[in-house]
């Protein structure tokens, strides 16, 4: 599909994604996203339309008007509200001042169509992360306190902005305000991010882990150290590096 020159609508949207739509793939999904009743996901729909196909459309409807995006991130159709978000990425990219806080704004406004895992994974570290000060944390404070579990994994993975950079701080903060969450899917988003730490520079993932190790919920820190040597692993899941210091 070629990039359109003119700005795509809302209709030419919706029409090119259910021309890619398969039944096949969207019970898979269904079943992939946990959408059964107490799932997770529950009650969630998809039209059965792969990640990178989403991505090419994001591309050629580039000119999709904020206001049009936003109106798709309403859908109840996964998939249209993931293409709403990587259009919004990239109008917030390429934005001036006004829109960047406009779309920052909208995105707050609307976490509640941000609702698995996909979508805040790829989104927050592009809207939310870049908008935001590392000296400044009081929006991803607030999210951490949230009863939505998308809002606090949407606090975590918007740090992963600064971990690029080797800005450890915003991170390092958040986790600690969320080392004790109860929510799987939380604690794998932390793991997640002070693994990616990690890779970066070891001596600050394992400081962290050194102070929490021994409290912190399993879940979280198989994933933190799901990269170390197996020896290192054992001492860590036996509480023993905690006790070394």
């Amino acid at each position: 599909m070629a990039p359109r020159s003119a700005a795509s609508t809302l209709r030419a949207v919706r029409r090119d994604i259910r021309g890619e739509a398969d039944a096949e793939d969207a019970v898979h999904l269904q079943r992939f996203f946990k959408t059964g009743p107490g799932d997770y996901g529950e009650g969630d729909r998809f039209l059965g339309v792969r990640v990178p196909v989403l991505r090419r459309l994001a591309r050629a409807h580039r000119s999709l008007p904020v206001d049009d995006a936003l109106a798709l991130l309403a859908s109840r159709w996964h998939e249209e509200r993931l293409l709403a978000l990587l259009i919004l990425i990239g109008h917030y990219r390429s934005g001036d001042a006004a829109l960047k806080q406009r779309i920052h704004d909208a995105y707050l406004a609307n976490t509640r169509y941000i609702n698995n895992w996909d979508l805040v994974d790829a989104s927050a570290e592009h809207i939310i992360g870049p908008h935001l000060a590392p000296t400044d944390l009081r929006v991803l404070e607030r999210l951490t306190e949230s009863p939505d579990v998308w809002e606090r994994r949407i606090a975590m993975l918007a740090t992963f902005h600064w971990i690029k950079q080797r800005e450890f701080g915003p991170a390092l903060h958040i986790a600690r305000r969320l080392v004790n969450d109860t929510h799987d899917l939380i604690q794998k988003a932390v793991g997640w991010m002070l693994r990616e730490i990690g890779n970066r520079d070891g001596k600050v993932e394992r400081e962290f882990l050194r102070e929490h190790c021994r409290t912190m919920p399993r879940t979280m820190l198989r994933y933190a150290i799901e990269k170390f040597p197996d020896a290192e692993r054992r001492r860590y899941l036996s509480g023993d590096a905690a006790l070394r210091g």
